[in-house]
């Protein structure tokens, strides 16, 4: 039996059913409704990410609001699964047999959505704007109703490769990654990326399961081989912990911290500022932290929705950016739609994207083609100087993106 309790309530309603830990928003239908499925973290190691489907919730709140679109109101349908691929794989039947959802939005995790790709394109469902970096999400060929969302960690991986041979040819490397698909990823990206010297370069390279407690160890073990260069591929609290760690044990090295740890209110401040200092990731998003963005429209506007339709959400997490830009995403996929919002539409729409978003940085743009799923494929590099990331280089973009099908 469902125990449901009412966060907030105003014209639209935001519940959360306890037992069955579901995060649902609706209002009364204008000219249709539209049923979106999603899964989150809410409980379990990965809880830190939960906000992303929060934030979502916020966004869908905030259109229904404003009569939706195109008349048309959001059900956004939001299962806890506990970053847990089983569970994943449970909830998501669920949303797609019993709440028949026209697709899942906003999905969390590498390996929770690998464990439901399969199913999801058999289903012919569209799996949208998925937040997981791992290329084989993008991979329309093979998975036509499958699209991702945010950089991958190849295209991270392959800059920083690039940057290391271009600043310490001679550095000795020590990765820390996430024993799955989004660490291993990064790993054999940054290999290929080093070419034949990736071995003697690569001293070190450090795994760790989501349900470890710390990653000490493996700080320590990578400042005993000697690492001068640390690629930090953890998910925010073990990015955390490592940077604290290094520093506590007086390791020095240049650090390479992946661009999903990249929030300094998450990440950098509870590592410590003196211990984050001079720390180089690649971003795509504005930094709501960042003081350099305190006088940007955008991020006004940003902080006026966490004001009035968030108001229990931290406006500095960088992962509310992700789930309001996801939303942000799919708005522009619905408008285009028009009055065809059936499943083969959505996906043909969202192939057909070419969107300035508020909160991207500037000069980077949402992208894709019927070839191309990849819809954000630049990065910028930027360094921590103990206040605010200062970029500095050009915007990268991947190489090996299909230009001419995007224009």
């Amino acid at each position: 039996m469902s125990i449901w309790r009412p966060l907030r309530t105003h014209r639209t309603a935001i519940v959360a059913a306890v037992s069955a830990s579901c995060l649902a928003i609706a209002t009364p239908s204008l000219s249709g409704e539209i049923v979106v499925g999603n899964t989150a973290p809410y409980s379990g190691p990965a809880s830190g990410y939960a906000m992303v489907g929060k934030s979502l919730a916020a966004y869908f709140d905030m259109l229904n609001a404003n009569g939706g679109v195109g008349g048309r109101t959001i059900k956004f349908l939001s299962y806890d699964d506990s970053y847990s691929p089983p569970k994943t794989v449970e909830q998501v039947r669920r949303l797609v047999e019993s709440d028949e959802v026209e697709l899942v939005l906003g999905l969390l995790g590498t390996p929770t959505n690998a464990a439901v790709q399969k199913y999801l394109n058999a289903k012919k469902v569209p799996q949208l704007f998925s937040v997981a970096a791992s290329g084989k999400f993008s991979n329309p060929g093979k998975y036509p109703w499958t699209m991702g969302w945010i950089p991958t960690n190849v295209l991270e991986a392959k800059i920083f490769g690039k940057y290391i041979l271009d600043t310490k040819p001679n550095a000795k490397i020590g990765v820390l990654y996430q024993n799955d698909d989004f660490g291993r990823d990064a790993l054999e990206t940054l290999k290929s990326s080093l070419g034949a010297r990736a071995g003697e370069m690569i001293v070190s390279a450090q795994k760790y399961e989501v349900t470890d407690p710390t990653v000490d160890s493996q700080v320590v073990s990578m400042k005993s081989a000697g690492a001068d260069v640390f690629y930090n591929a953890a998910t925010v609290k073990f990015a955390a912990q490592a940077i604290k760690t290094a520093h506590a044990i007086g390791w020095k090295p240049l650090q390479l911290l992946t661009s999903p740890s990249s929030s300094i209110n998450t990440v950098l401040k509870p590592a410590g500022i003196d211990a984050s200092k001079d720390v180089v990731s690649a971003l795509y998003l504005k930094e709501p932290s960042d003081p350099q963005w305190s006088n940007d429209p955008a991020m006004g506007e940003y902080r006026a929705w966490m004001k009035k339709y968030y108001a229990n959400g931290d406006p500095d997490n960088f992962f509310n950016v992700v789930g309001y830009s996801v939303g942000q995403s799919f708005r522009a996929v619905l408008e285009a739609c028009g009055n065809d919002v059936s499943r083969a539409n959505i996906m043909a729409k969202a192939s057909a994207l070419n969107v300035e978003l508020p909160m991207l940085l500037p000069g980077i743009k949402l992208k894709t083609s019927k070839t191309d799923y990849f819809p954000i494929q630049q990065l910028q590099l930027a360094r921590f100087n103990g206040e605010r990331w200062i970029l500095f280089g050009e915007i990268i973009q991947d190489e090996s993106e299909d230009v001419s099908a995007k224009d």
